[in-house]
């Protein structure tokens, strides 16, 4: 079951990646400028934020099975229409079906996890899952200028066709290996939507799950901006556009590492601190990117994968741990939401920042200064494991 969900969220990094090391090409050939760019790199989050918590509530009462399935379908479809985009309109179309398909992707593996795996067991089982979008956006950024776009005589429409059979190769997968989940056995299955949306006023009254949704929306608004525009980023230091597309690479293979060690580490009394120190060692990675070149330049693509990637299992895992698996489909809405609106404004701001200042150094500045702010405000958090509606705790 692990396996088949890993390959799904593999499939979502692998089409969500898929335009930021080809948007010279794809800009020349629409005609878009960076602002323009950044607009469409931030539309499907746009989507997800609206389908985000209805598909939690579907996830929490409809079969894992069959929801899962159904987002990695929608994946798929959007990258085959980002291949045969014409303008700018149409290829906004195709990016936002990502977002359609997407939720239901990334709220219900965690989801599946909560049931499948017990306490000890889920900080390397989400660790692991977690890996997937990261390897899916290494393998994209890697091969896209230096294999695929040679082999199709730079074609990058023949590029984005081949990350998008490839997810729907990964569809077929996951219908063969997927399993009913005994909780949905177990509870009949029930079909009332609305009684399941009624849980999200409930989570939003704590005062912990607003803080940990306001830590969500800075993370994802940091690692959506420096992972779709971090190829340009490194091109404006006058790399070539295969070196910068494997340079860029580097933080989200590194983010794969530390997505699988750091949240077995990160029991319920040190989560807090190991947020903070993930946060405040991204801020100064993130000021380095800015000044240096060579080794200093790699130490901090390094770090910054590391750290940035390195805390958002743990995240989950506090979130988990506060509301238990009844509720995690909900509550992964509501952690999703409150990411993509932080996903849309990362990639705007970057886009903009550098069409009217010149440079993303401002830009950056800006975010690495945000995390900074989250570090502190991490600290506000409780070291509990204790589930907030049933009182039920796990061992530290």
């Amino acid at each position: 079951m692990l396996g088949g969900a890993w390959l799904a969220y593999f499939s979502f990094g692998l089409v969500q990646g898929g335009i930021p090391p080809l948007i010279g090409p794809v800009s020349e050939d629409l005609g878009l400028s960076r602002s323009s760019m950044g607009t469409l790199l931030g539309a499907w989050p746009v989507v997800y934020i609206a389908v985000a918590i209805p598909a939690g509530a579907l996830i929490d009462r409809f079969s894992l099975k069959l929801t899962i399935a159904f987002g990695i379908t929608l994946i798929a479809v959007s990258g085959l229409l980002r291949a045969v985009a014409s303008d700018y309109s149409t290829m906004l179309v195709a990016v936002m079906v990502f977002g359609l398909g997407g939720p239901f992707v990334s709220i219900g593996a965690p989801k599946l996890i909560s049931i499948w795996f017990d306490y000890k067991q889920r900080g390397r089982a989400m660790g692991i899952y977690l890996t997937a979008p990261a390897l899916g956006r290494i393998l994209v950024l890697a091969v896209s200028n230096s294999i695929l776009m040679p082999l199709f005589d730079y074609s990058w429409r023949w590029t984005l066709s081949t990350v998008a059979a490839a997810a729907l190769a990964s569809v077929v997968i996951w219908l063969c290996v997927a399993r009913e989940d005994p909780y949905h056995k177990s509870e009949g299955g029930s079909k009332d939507l609305l009684g399941s949306m009624r849980v999200f006023p409930e989570l939003m009254k704590n005062r912990l799950i607003r803080i940990i949704l306001l830590i969500v929306l800075g993370m994802f608004l940091f690692n959506h901006g420096t992972n779709n525009w971090m190829p340009e980023i490194l091109s404006d230091k006058g790399m070539s556009p295969t070196r910068a597309g494997l340079l860029a690479a580097i933080p989200v293979a590194l983010g794969a590492v530390g997505a699988m060690t750091i949240p077995q580490i990160a029991t319920p009394n040190r989560s807090r601190f190991i947020l903070t120190i993930g946060f405040f060692i991204t801020a100064l990675a993130s000021f380095a990117l800015i000044r240096t070149e060579g080794f200093l330049l790699l130490s901090a693509l390094i770090l910054l994968g590391i750290s940035s990637r390195g805390i958002m299992p743990v995240i989950m895992l506090i979130l988990i741990d506060y509301v238990g698996p009844k509720r995690t489909g909900a509550a992964g809405g509501l952690y999703f939401t409150f990411g993509e609106i932080g996903g849309v404004i990362g990639p705007i701001l970057l886009g903009v920042s550098s069409d009217l200042i010149g440079g993303f150094g401002k830009g950056i500045l800006l975010l690495g200064s945000m995390c900074f702010l989250l570090g502190v405000i991490a600290l506000t958090l409780k070291p509990t494991a204790q589930n907030l509606f049933t009182g039920e705790t796990r061992e530290s």
